[in-house]
């Protein structure tokens, strides 16, 4: 009988499982690691003499690699440890390689906060096309290998020896180029973050250790118990604070961009805050931060759920709290005030490939007038800009700028279209926010009506090869943390002086800001309030409100 094609794997020759390691190694080192070395070859060159160093980063990440794998890969273990390997480092290459992001520990919590909505619009053919190449053909390759039988002391003396061999190379290797090596490990940062796996593993065994690591039990750290709305305040307070995600100030118009894309902005009069510096560089770790009283210095997204946040202390000094979400959801924020989730039709009434963020403000009116005292503040979460997909974020009415990338592997589209695609979800997103100050403009005559935006992060839109955000902020693009932010104020708000805060914004400000100017603007005392953080308070009159 001719033997099946299938079957010819078992005529491969048996290895030892200390060759199949070095194999391995090799093919990840080949593989997994285009966009590091795209990078290392514009460090080092052949021309200026400095491709030695290049070469010579190659070996000792493929003795890592092998002295990784050697450490784990024992007996009958051996092969799914490899198996496994390959997988994982053909799927972090593959975003790599397409998005240019790096796998740090903020992007593993952001992608396991994801919904599968999201996380498909990840998925490209030719993602699946890579990491069929490069994880699963290469697997079932190494599951067909036969490996030799060696009695167990003879193969713990090879290992040693392997492992041995492996450390010594890398101490050769490391004291032939211990001036490069170093120069290279503290000026070159950003280029290490790509080595794989090294530093995804790195980072997930960061990201893990941190959810292991003891939080506080009992009830929420309490922030400014003698929270109270000021005596003096004798008007309600109706404030939208409207959470953008992924948008850029660069490309907003108001803010100097070449394209108009925001006319309806423009339009109602809008205080724009240019020089605003986000928490960080994804939603899970910025949308709390926002939140948070702590600030970017010192917020630590894991231990945020056991404090209370800003939505706490309104609620708690009788403020009317909802959030209404478009988005993945409130990353914790909402968990103790209302929340209505918009992300299907059975609430959203405004539903085609996906739901509109317009449909938030469907019905909205009679979500405000069933609180019939108080203060008032709705959070509205958008889905905004939100990548790789941005054509699938507005209605076909709102593609002004064409042609727009429809393909949600960035890379197969030009630049250029890739930008028209998102142009048009900031233009999307200026009509959203037309119709919400719309209408707040209704309930001027019950309220002091206030609109606030801010985006959680910006966006890499193919700058040097970088899409999509998450980026360590160490290394992240100015894209992925300039982000917009807007003011609308009411014409019955008689106690800011709008030509004074027209002047100061400006001046640099950042997510940390938001905290304090909400307890501004509703007139909450407590000793905890920071008015240098407070946008609104130096051009808020002093006759008209007490300060704290």
């Amino acid at each position: 009988m001719r033997p099946q094609p299938w079957n010819r794997f078992a005529q491969l020759p048996a290895l030892s499982t200390n060759a199949l390691i070095l194999l391995v190694a090799a093919f990840i080192v080949a593989t997994g690691n285009q966009t590091f070395f795209s990078l290392v070859f514009r460090l080092y060159s052949w021309r200026d003499g400095s491709g030695a160093m290049a070469v010579a980063l190659a070996a000792l990440l493929f003795l890592i690699i092998a002295l990784m794998l050697a450490l784990f890969a024992w007996g009958r273990a051996a092969k799914p440890v490899l198996a496994a390997t390959v997988l994982v480092c053909a799927l972090t290459a593959a975003f790599m390689d397409s998005y240019g992001v790096v796998i740090n520990d903020e992007m593993i919590r952001n992608v396991l906060r994801t919904n599968v909505a999201e996380t498909s619009d990840l998925i490209s053919l030719r993602l699946l096309a890579t990491l069929f190449m490069m994880g699963v053909l290469p697997t079932l390759l190494l599951a067909s290998v036969p490996l030799q039988a060696r009695p167990w002391r003879r193969e713990l003396l090879a290992r040693v020896v392997l492992m041995v061999s492996l450390a010594a190379a890398m101490a050769v290797l490391t004291y032939g180029f211990s001036a490069s090596l170093a120069s290279f490990a503290r000026e070159h940062k950003s280029v290490r973050s790509y080595a794989n796996p090294g530093y995804p593993l790195y980072s997930a065994i960061k990201y893990l250790r941190s959810q292991w690591r003891p939080t506080r039990g009992g009830p929420l750290l309490a922030w400014g118990a003698d929270a109270r709305i000021a005596p003096t305040d004798k008007t309600r307070d109706l404030l939208i604070l409207v959470v953008g995600e992924t948008a850029r100030a660069d490309h907003f118009g108001i803010n100097g961009y070449s394209r108009d894309t925001t006319p309806e902005l423009d339009k109602a009069g809008v205080i724009s805050f240019a020089n605003v510096q986000a928490c960080g560089t994804s939603t899970a770790f910025s949308v709390p931060c926002i939140f948070s009283s702590r600030g970017a210095g010192h917020f630590e997204p894991d231990l945020a759920g056991g404090e209370e946040n800003l939505l706490d202390v309104l609620k708690r000094t009788g403020v009317n709290v909802l959030w209404l979400d478009n988005n993945s959801d409130s990353q914790g924020v909402a968990e103790r005030v209302p929340f209505v989730d918009f992300r299907s039709p059975e609430n959203n009434p405004l539903c085609d490939i996906e739901c509109r963020d317009e449909g938030m403000l469907i019905g909205l009116q009679s979500r405000i007038d069933k609180f019939p005292t108080g203060d008032i503040v709705i959070v509205l979460h958008q889905m905004g800009n939100h990548g790789p997909a941005y054509f699938k974020r507005y209605p076909p009415a709102f593609e002004r700028y064409d042609p727009a990338c429809r393909n949600r592997d960035l890379g197969q589209c030009s630049r250029d279209e890739v930008i028209n695609a998102y142009d048009n979800a900031i233009a999307y997103t200026d009509h959203f926010l037309g119709k919400t100050i719309e209408l707040l403009r209704n309930n001027d005559k019950k309220f002091e009506t206030a609109l606030l935006y801010v985006s959680d992060h910006g966006e890499s839109l193919g700058e040097g090869g970088v899409y999509l955000h998450g980026l360590p902020r160490a290394i992240a693009p100015n894209g992925q943390l300039h982000v917009p932010a807007v003011l609308w104020l009411g014409s019955s708000v008689a106690r800011i002086d709008r030509a004074s805060l027209q002047k100061m914004a400006a001046l640099p400000s950042s997510h940390d800001n938001i905290f304090h100017t909400v307890l501004g603007f509703l007139e909450i005392e407590t000793a905890g309030y920071r008015k240098d953080l407070d946008l609104l308070a130096k051009a808020t009159s002093p006759k008209a409100k007490d300060q704290p």
